[in-house]
């Protein structure tokens, strides 16, 4: 199977999003003035997280191997033999990746919100 660099970074989002659901939920609901007994139900992903940070971190690796470690194959007059388009790529990589180390570091926060 072979993900491409975009495939894999949006596998990695997703990923991401599902690690981070349960404790980033309840602080949206909270955030909003949503409160109730209920909102202690939403952590049931709980354990499922380790899963989710370490697809997120496959995902983004193999996302930094198409950008960085494997050479890219262009022929010329193609779009990624401009190399304003891997800068941008890689760009996008960056800000993807900043992103969701947020997301993923939610949990570890959250408690100084509550």
């Amino acid at each position: 199977m072979q993900f491409t660099g975009k495939g894999s970074l949006i596998a990695g989002a997703l990923a991401a999003i599902g690690a981070s659901v349960c404790c980033v939920g309840p602080l949206v609901l909270l955030a909003l003035g949503i409160g109730g007994s209920w909102v202690g139900s939403l952590t049931a992903m709980e354990p499922y997280r380790p899963i989710f940070i370490g697809l997120t971190l496959l995902f983004l690796g193999l996302t930094f191997r198409k950008l960085y470690l494997v050479p890219q194959v262009c022929t010329p007059g193609t779009p990624c033999a401009d190399p304003r388009t891997i800068r941008r790529q890689r760009l996008v990589f960056w800000l993807v990746a900043a992103g969701l180390a947020g997301l993923l570091a939610v949990p570890w926060l959250a408690p100084l919100f509550y």
